[in-house]
C-alpha cells in the first residue's frame, strides 16, 4: 500500500491540478511532500521499531497512515492536500522500515533472506502494478478524491489484523532494556534521536525546494541559492550531531563500511530515476497524448510487471552472474529504456512505449543488488538500520527526481508538440541509470562473491 500510494497519485495529478485549479509546480509537491517526510524519517521509524517493538510500530504507521489518507480524500484546498500527503509520508516512514525488519530479522543471513528480499520487492512491484492501474479505474469510475480514500479501509483492516497475523520478528541488535520481538517493551534508556531526524529532514526539504523551484525562479536567484546552502548546513548540522549522540540514527562506524555507502548510493540514484520518470511519463501520457488515466496506468503497467518478476528471480540471477554483474546488467538495462524514451511519440501510442519492460527490470534488479551488497558481512543488528538508510536514500533521491525530471521537462517548452522536454527528462534519467552501472562496478569489484540461489 505505500509503494501503491506512490504511483497511484501520479495518475491522480492531471485531475487534481483541474479540479483545485492550481499550477503543476504546486501539484507536484502533493508527490514531493509525501517523499520527502518518507524519505526524511525513515531512518528514524527504523530505529522506533527496534527500541518499541517492530510490530507495534508497524500497526502504528498504518493508523496515521490511513487517518492521514483520510483527510486527503476530504480535502478542499491544496494546502491542506499537501500537508496530509506529508502527514502520510510520516506514517510510511514508520510501516516501510518496520516491515523490512520483520522479514530480515525472521530468516538467517543466506539463501532463505535473500529470498525473502526477493519476495519483499515483488511485493512491492505488485503496489506498483496495483497503483498505476487501479489509479486510472477509480479516476475514470470517480474521482481523485478515491485514490486517498481507497487506503483507509486496507490500512485499518491491515493494523486490525496485524496483531494476529504478524510476527514480532527476533529481537536481534536490541540491548537489553530495549524493545524487544512482539511488538512490545518499554524503551528503558534508549532514546530516539529525534534532533536528527529532524536535522536530515529540513536538509532534505531545502535540497528538494531549490531544485523544484530553479526553474521558475533561476538558478542564481536568492530564494533558491539560499536553500540549497541551507541545506548543506543543515546536512553538516546533522553529521555533527550524529558524531556527539550517544545513540544516533545512523552509527558513524557504519558509513565507514563501503558496501552501505555505494549501496546507499545506487539506492539514490534508483530513487531519482524512478520517481522522476513516473511522474514526468504520467503527465506526459495524459497531457501530450490525451490519454485516459486508465489507459495511462495500462501503459505503465508492464514495468512494473516486469519488476514483479525479477523480485522473483533476482536472486537466482544473483546466484548464477554474482552481485556485480548483475548491478550492472540492470543498471545498462534501464540506461537502455531510458534511451530509448528519448524518442517519445508525439502523437498516439507509439511500440516504443514497450521498452518501460526494461526499465521495470533494471529497477527492481537495481534495487534488489543495492540491498544485498548493503547487507552483506553486516550484523544481524545492524540489518534495521541497513535497510533504514537504503530506504532513505531512495526516497530522497525519489523526492529529488519528482522534482528535478519535471523541471527538466519543463526547461524545453518547444519541440514537437511540447515533447522535446519529457524527452530530455528521459535522457537525464539514463544518465543517472550509468552512473548507478559505475558506481555498482566499482562498489562490487573484488566482493562480489555469488548468492547461492534461493530454493
Amino acid at each position: 500500500m505505500v509503494v501503491l500510494d506512490f504511483s497511484i497519485v501520479n495518475v491522480a495529478l492531471p485531475s487534481i491540478e483541474r479540479e483545485l485549479g492550481i499550477a503543476t509546480s504546486v501539484a507536484q509537491w502533493v508527490v514531493t511532500g509525501y517523499a520527502i517526510a518518507f524519505g526524511g524519517l525513515l531512518i528514524l521509524g527504523g530505529r522506533a521499531a527496534d527500541l518499541l517493538g517492530r510490530r507495534r510500530m508497524f500497526i502504528a504507521g498504518l493508523i496515521v497512515f490511513s487517518l492521514a489518507s483520510l483527510a486527503g480524500g476530504l480535502a478542499g484546498d491544496p494546502a491542506l492536500l499537501i500537508a496530509s500527503r506529508v502527514i502520510q509520508g510520516a506514517g510510511a516512514a514508520v510501516v516501510a522500515p518496520a516491515a523490512l525488519s520483520l522479514i530480515t530479522t525472521s530468516f538467517p543471513d543466506g539463501p532463505r533472506r535473500a529470498r525473502a528480499i526477493g519476495l519483499y520487492g515483488s511485493i512491492s512491484a505488485v503496489g506498483f502494478v496495483s497503483g498505476q492501474v487501479l489509479g486510472g479505474v477509480l479516476i475514470e469510475w470517480s474521482s481523485w478524491r478515491s485514490v486517498f480514500l481507497v487506503n483507509v479501509p486496507v490500512g485499518l483492516a491491515t493494523a486490525i489484523l496485524a496483531p494476529r497475523v504478524v510476527g514480532g520478528g527476533a529481537s536481534q541488535g536490541v540491548s537489553p532494556g530495549a524493545a524487544s520481538s512482539g511488538g512490545g517493551g518499554a524503551a528503558g534508556r534508549h532514546h530516539l534521536d529525534v534532533r536528527g531526524a529532524v536535522l536530515i529532514t529540513v536538509a532534505v526539504a531545502l535540497a528538494v525546494f531549490g531544485v523544484s523551484q530553479a526553474d521558475v525562479l533561476g538558478w542564481t536567484s536568492v530564494p533558491v541559492v539560499g536553500a540549497l546552502v541551507a541545506a548543506v548546513v543543515a546536512a553538516a548540522c546533522f553529521a555533527a550531531a550524529e558524531a556527539r549522540h550517544p545513540e544516533p540514527l545512523v552509527k558513524p562506524r557504519m558509513l565507514l563500511r563501503p558496501g552501505l555507502r555505494n549501496g546507499a548510493t545506487i539506492a539514490f540514484l534508483l530513487g531519482l530515476w524512478n520517481g522522476g520518470e513516473l511522474l514526468v511519463l504520467s503527465l506526459y501520457l495524459q497531457q501530450a497524448l490525451h490519454l485516459s488515466p486508465l489507459a495511462t496506468g495500462l501503459v505503465i503497467a508492464p514495468q512494473g510487471v516486469a519488476g514483479f518478476t525479477t523480485g522473483l528471480l533476482g536472486p537466482r540471477l544473483a546466484g548464477r552472474v554474482g552481485v556485480r554483474r548483475m548491478l550492472v546488467i540492470t543498471g545498462a538495462a534501464a540506461a537502455a529504456g531510458f534511451i530509448a524514451l528519448t524518442q517519445l511519440p508525439a502523437v498516439g501510442y507509439s511500440p516504443v512505449l514497450t521498452v518501460v519492460i526494461l526499465v521495470g527490470f533494471g529497477t527492481a534488479g537495481t534495487s534488489f543488488g543495492s540491498l544485498v551488497i548493503a547487507s552483506r558481512g553486516m550484523a544481524d543488528g545492524d540489518q534495521g538500520l541497513v535497510g533504514g538508510v537504503i530506504n532513505t536514500s531512495r526516497q530522497i533521491g525519489a523526492a529529488v527526481g519528482a522534482a528535478l525530471l519535471p523541471a527538466v521537462a519543463e526547461s524545453v517548452r518547444g519541440g514537437v508538440a511540447g515533447v522535446s522536454g519529457d524527452r530530455l527528462a528521459m535522457l537525464a534519467a539514463a544518465a543517472a541509470a550509468l552512473a548507478a552501472t559505475a558506481v555498482a562496478w566499482r562498489a562490487a569489484h573484488g566482493a562480489s562473491a555469488p548468492v547461492r540461489p534461493a530454493t
